[in-house]
């Protein structure tokens, strides 16, 4: 409803001109921003949107580095193309005000309550952000899954600072346990569920063999 607080996750590049629209379509105030991860494609646009509406900046303290030094997670080719396009290497400042994130973390925020489940892997400090939905009998609540968990993927281990042991812990440990009923919104790609997930996604078959063995 109309002036009404709301949560944004994961701006990322380009992303201020889009959500500012929302906003102010729909009269909101955003009051949290929070990250699952510390790539430039999830949080770009963090400090500039948590400095024009005074929101506090959510993130795990194994990716609270990347806020202002996002460079440090990417590979050398990637560096020197951002480089070479901006001139120099680019300039990043944390947002002003930062709480960090521990698993298993309840965050009460504009009327809604997200479990933080650190999930490891694609980053140091990914986590995804789990909370109640109501509105359908099939579905009893959404994880915002970042790069943890794609429809029919997972996401990548290969860039600084990932770790495919620690995904697949984190696949093990975090994702598989989620009951069939959860929604999950990838950070990349279609809506899907854990339902699906867990008999359609190879990454999750190949665990949950093993769990058997």
């Amino acid at each position: 409803m109309p002036g009404s607080e709301c949560v944004i996750i994961d701006p990322g590049m380009d992303a201020v001109a889009g959500v500012t629209g929302l906003i102010m379509e729909h009269h909101l105030k955003p009051v949290a921003v929070m990250l699952t991860h510390g790539h430039l494609d999830h949080m770009c646009s963090v400090t500039p949107l948590c400095r024009s509406y005074d929101s506090t900046c959510w993130v795990h303290p194994g990716d609270r580095v990347l806020l202002s030094d996002p460079l440090r997670a990417m590979g050398l080719e990637t560096r020197q193309l951002l480089e070479s396009l901006t001139g120099s290497a680019a300039a990043f400042t944390e947002p002003d005000e930062v709480r960090e994130l521990t698993d298993g973390a309840d965050v009460a925020v504009a009327g809604l309550r997200f479990q933080a489940i650190h999930a490891p892997g694609h980053t140091p400090g990914s986590t995804m952000f789990r909370t109640a939905y109501q509105a359908s009998a099939d579905i009893d609540s959404v994880v915002f899954s970042g790069d943890v968990l794609f429809a029919g993927s997972i996401g990548r281990t290969d860039l600084p600072g990932g770790s495919l042991p620690d995904m697949l812990r984190s696949l093990r440990s975090k994702v598989l346990p989620l009951p069939d009923a959860v929604a999950v919104l990838p950070g990349h790609g279609p809506q899907t569920t854990m339902a699906r997930e867990r008999v359609g996604n190879p990454y999750l078959q190949n665990l949950a063999g093993l769990s058997k063995e």
